[in-house]
């Protein structure tokens, strides 16, 4: 069987036609939540649903690295292909220093500006947090800037977490979104 090749600007504008999609199904459904529920508890519901996804893909995460034999921390969370940024197409640039990481022209966060969305958009990015509470509860991602919250460019931060977030991660009645104060 013959492999078939496609030119990188191709396969950046597939990932970026999936990533437009993904973020209109968040925001589809966070305006049917919202409209159906008031905008408190339907925010409520979004960011539970948020917190549950990104829990799965740090535990996700988590198992993979522990079955290679590696130590469940930051600076092994990007290795290997599993649960990464994309490295195209989905941005127009990444900057990775391994705590810290800037993403520059965020097609989710281009998308939600265009629809006038960031607010009900913005909650997407706690996904974030929740990836990296569920991979390891003693360390979080938070962002220090996010273009959802009119930055012109997202940058996330991985640091040890506090007893105060970790109380917040495990809750279920507690306020999720005090877990990334540059979201709220």
């Amino acid at each position: 069987m013959a492999e078939e090749m496609i030119l990188l600007k191709e396969a950046a504008r597939e990932v970026e036609l999936v990533s437009r999609r993904v973020a209109l199904l968040h925001l589809s459904y966070a305006k049917m939540l919202t409209e159906e529920f008031g905008e408190r508890h339907g925010k409520e519901l979004i960011l539970k649903a948020i917190k549950d996804y990104g829990k799965c893909i740090g535990e996700k995460r988590r198992d993979e690295i522990e079955e290679r034999g590696m130590e469940p921390v930051p600076e092994n969370f990007g290795k290997g292909d599993a649960m990464r940024i994309p490295r195209f197409g989905m941005h127009s640039r990444l900057e990775d220093s391994g705590r810290s990481m800037k993403l520059h022209g965020c097609v989710m966060g281009k998308l939600w500006r265009e629809y006038g969305e960031e607010d009900l958009g913005k909650l997407y990015c706690y996904v974030d947090p929740a990836k990296y509470m569920g991979f390891n509860e003693y360390y979080i991602q938070v962002h220090e800037k996010a273009m959802p919250a009119g930055h012109e460019y997202c940058e996330f931060m991985v640091r040890p977490s506090t007893e105060a977030e970790k109380e917040l991660f495990s809750s279920e009645e507690k306020d999720f979104s005090d877990i990334d104060l540059c979201l709220k």
